[in-house]
């Protein structure tokens, strides 16, 4: 996956200006910010700073996972009309740039208290409208019909989750770093919404209890293309970087569930493939055989985090 050519050439741009000696320092601070859940020394830095450290390291990235998880969420929604979408959030509009892409129809709203940040959003998404507040100061978010929250849900304290879904007219979606802390504190706000009423939309087959049992966790991947200067910075080889994401979509009315998700990457074996699938309740690993033949060619297409009949 790449980033529109648009998105490339300011992300160097900004890059250029700052230079790379502040670049790695600016990209070094933000990654403790978000391992430690400690953002103060990041936002300390120099708006500039923050902004092309951001670009560089976080947007690509951001922008994979929301594409991976909104697409799903764009099928599971079937004919349902999403007209317009409110990110909550937003930075340099990563996420809305992806449900843009799969809702191009739907008007956006982005709300992101850093100036900064919001200011570049405006670069790809014009026609957006951009407010400038703390999600944390905002008596209540404006109602629309898909509500996401990319990489913020740490942000909201427990009870502003009811703010939250009040706004969401057909969906809300919510994205965390694919690790425990950030799984627990999705499923967390998953159980919350679950009890105000809110429908199993993805990944999930079904609004019962999660099965996984610390500590594991569920998360997915999606993969994103390295720019050279994204290389350098983090002292990478590869081309690549895979994101690992947990996700959590819920929708007002029920939609049709998948009978079972792919929750790790299949296991490729001579004559088999093992997939590790999550069903209503439980947990299993399906062996499929290459002798079964129609099954077998599906699991060979089968990617982590599709739906498994």
């Amino acid at each position: 996956m790449q980033l529109p050519d648009l998105v490339k050439r300011v992300i160097e741009e900004r890059a250029e200006a700052i230079g790379f000696p502040a670049l790695k320092r600016a990209a070094a601070a933000m990654s403790d910010a978000y391992r430690e859940g400690n953002p103060a020394a990041f936002a300390a830095l120099p708006a500039a700073e923050r902004a092309a450290a951001y670009l560089v390291t976080r947007m690509p990235a951001t922008y994979a996972a929301a594409f991976r998880a909104l697409s799903e969420v764009r099928t599971r929604l079937g004919a349902r009309p999403v007209a317009s979408i409110l990110d909550l959030g937003a930075g340099t509009g990563a996420a809305s740039l992806a449900a843009h892409q799969l809702f191009p129809e739907a008007s956006l709203t982005m709300v992101e208290r850093d100036a900064a940040l919001s200011e570049i959003a405006r670069l790809w998404l014009p026609d957006a409208t951009v407010r400038n507040e703390d999600l944390e100061r905002m008596d209540s978010f404006p109602p629309h019909d898909l509500v996401l929250m990319a990489y913020a849900a740490g942000e909201l304290k427990r009870e502003a989750s009811r703010k939250v879904w009040e706004a969401a007219r057909v969906a809300f979606v919510a994205i965390e770093p694919g690790t425990p802390r950030g799984y627990g504190l999705l499923m967390q706000l998953r159980d919350r919404l679950l009890a105000a009423g809110a429908y199993m939309l993805a990944p999930c087959p079904a609004s019962t209890a999660c099965p996984l049992q610390p500590p594991d966790w569920c998360h997915f991947a999606a993969r994103i293309e390295r720019s050279s200067l994204h290389r350098r910075i983090k002292d990478a080889e590869l081309g690549y970087e895979d994101e690992k994401f947990s996700y959590i979509a819920l929708a007002r009315d029920p939609v049709d569930l998948p009978g079972a998700r792919i929750i790790r990457r299949p296991r490729h074996e001579p004559g088999k493939i093992s997939l590790t699938v999550c069903r209503p309740g439980i947990t299993q690993t399906v062996d499929v055989r290459k002798r079964d033949r129609d099954p077998y060619r599906a699991a060979r297409r089968a990617e982590w985090g599709d739906e498994w009949t």
